[in-house]
Order: C-alpha cells, then sequence, then structure tokens
C-alpha cells in the first residue's frame, strides 16, 4: 500500500475507533502529510530508518520547534506500530527514531486578582443587555469557573448544563464524559445569558435552526473555538500584558488557583480530565508562592 493511503487509513482509525479529539487527529494527519511529501509515491515499506532521520532533519533546517519535532516523532512511532499490526510492514522503523526531547515550559498565569477585575469589568459591561457581551461573560465565567477546555465548552449542549447544581457534564479527550462544578458567578452568568442573551442570538439565526449549542456566534450558529479565543485574547490579554493568550489561560490560572486554595492534586487532575497525575503536576510549579508562604508560617527556622 503507499503511504499516503496509509497514512489516510491510520488518520480515519484514530478518528473512529481510538476515538482521539479532533485536534490531535487533524495534527498527526498533517505530520504523516509531512512525512509523505518527503516519500512521494513510495510504498509503506519504502519508508526506512534513515528517511524518517532525513524527514526530521529537514524539519530542523527549517526552524521547527523542539515540541513540533517532538510531536513529529510520536506520529511517526504511532503510525508505524500501527501499520506492523496491520502487516503493512515487516518490521517498524521508527524504533529507533529520536528525536529532541519537548521542552516543558510553564503556562501563563494570570493573578487571581486579575481575572477577579477582568470578570467584574466584562459583567459591568454586560449589564447593559448587549446579548454578545452577556455571551462573553458567561464563557469566560465558566472556562475560569470550571476549567474546561475551549473543545468542551464550545462542545456544551443546554442538556449539559445543571444551573441547580451549578455542575457541567463535558466530554473530554478520548470521548471521556465528566462532571465538573463551576461556582456562583459562573451560575448567574448563565442564568443571565441564557435568560436574555442567547434568545436574542437565536433571533439572528434566521431561518437556520441554531440546536441545543449553549454558546452561539453572533450570527446564531454554535460558537467556534476561533470565536472564544478571541474573546480571551481581547479580556484577558490586558491582564497577562499580551494578546498572544487563548483560553487555555484561563484554565492554566483555574488549576493554580486551586492548588493555591489548598485543593487536592488528585481533586485537581479530576477536575482538568487529566489521563496522567504528571499532567497536572506542572500546576505544582506554577504554585511555588504557596510553598513559601507555608514554610514561612510553618518551619520553626524560617
Amino acid at each position: 500500500m503507499q503511504f499516503d493511503r496509509a497514512a489516510a487509513a491510520y488518520a480515519d482509525q484514530l478518528s473512529r475507533v481510538r476515538r482521539l479529539s479532533p485536534a490531535t487527529v487533524r495534527a498527526y494527519g498533517a505530520d504523516l502529510r509531512d512525512l509523505s511529501a518527503t516519500v512521494p509515491g513510495a510504498e509503506v515499506g519504502e519508508v526506512d530508518l534513515e528517511a524518517l532521520r532525513e524527514w526530521l532533519w529537514r524539519a530542523t533546517q527549517r526552524g521547527d520547534a523542539r515540541a513540533t519535532l517532538a510531536r513529529r516523532a510520536a506520529a511517526a512511532r504511532s503510525f508505524f506500530a500501527w501499520a506492523l499490526e496491520e502487516g503493512l510492514v515487516p518490521a517498524d522503523p521508527s524504533l529507533r527514531l529520536v528525536a529532541p526531547k519537548r521542552g516543558r515550559t510553564l503556562p501563563r498565569v494570570a493573578t487571581a486578582d486579575g481575572v477577579r477585575g477582568m470578570l467584574d469589568g466584562l459583567a459591568d459591561r454586560a449589564a447593559t443587555g448587549d446579548p454578545v457581551l452577556l455571551r462573553d461573560h458567561a464563557m469566560l465565567e465558566v472556562l475560569y469557573g470550571s476549567a474546561v477546555r475551549v473543545s468542551e465548552l464550545t462542545g456544551l449542549d443546554q442538556g449539559d448544563i445543571d444551573l441547580q447544581r451549578a455542575t457541567l457534564r463535558v466530554l473530554g479527550k478520548g470521548a471521556k464524559e465528566r462532571v465538573v462544578p463551576f461556582g456562583v458567578p459562573a451560575r448567574r452568568a448563565l442564568e443571565t445569558y441564557l435568560g436574555r442573551g442567547r434568545p436574542v442570538l437565536v433571533a439572528r439565526a434566521a431561518h437556520r435552526a441554531p440546536g441545543p449549542a449553549v454558546f452561539l456566534g453572533v450570527r446564531g450558529a454554535r460558537a467556534t473555538p476561533r470565536a472564544v479565543y478571541d474573546v480571551v485574547a481581547r479580556e484577558l490579554g490586558a491582564v497577562v500584558g499580551t494578546a498572544a493568550v487563548g483560553p487555555h489561560a484561563l484554565r492554566h490560572s483555574a488549576a493554580t488557583h486551586l492548588l493555591d486554595g489548598g485543593a487536592d492534586l488528585r481533586a485537581v487532575q479530576e477536575m482538568l480530565g487529566h489521563a496522567s497525575l504528571g499532567t497536572t503536576q506542572i500546576y505544582t510549579h506554577v504554585s511555588s508562592g504557596r510553598l513559601a508562604a507555608t514554610y514561612r508560617l510553618a518551619h520553626p527556622r524560617a
């Protein structure tokens, strides 16, 4: 089988069988298409270790980041492990493929006071009744109050929200469902948006039925992650000092503030939907201020 056809079949398997997130499927698919372009017309079995090393070397020469190189190598290893299982190759050529280790960077975090001021200011502007501002306020309150991913936020349907219990039912990575809590400010913002803002956006949908989506765009369709990015960049950018900030910054901030407030690490892991506790532990580095404060209060020689 030709490599490009096998890569397409593998991407389909990632989506339908392994049920990975659309973003992961797109990223792996793009990586394999990039590899295919370096071995045009080759059969799967013709792609050997040297071809893979040449592929990564070219990516290095054009300036791809270490994280990108690490992901490309992971995509190749995952693909060839599948190809071996399917009998498309006699041996896995990626077993000895080495890529630079992915550098671990600390997430951008806003202060609790900064987030509070941003949300309070947005609430004041939304009090005018503008449906888009009501939506934006509810969006950011939910993002920060529940620490959900942007894809989980935009995927919310009205039936996923329990306002009485203040919980959301979200579908995370790997199609894993979890229930996460949110706070009183988020509940108030949601109630106001659903009662006063969303009906106006629904009316703008004209002849298109918007469906059960909670958050809608200005034309009444389900809001996209890009739209949420734009809102976060505009509102939170002033707080952290750069417009190059997205919804994950609110997720990072929420997790850090939970740990600063004394939340258990495993409870935060469950709330964030991390499969590995190691992923959650990065926030313990961000929360070093909490450790220093505890030391000063508790250690006899502080």
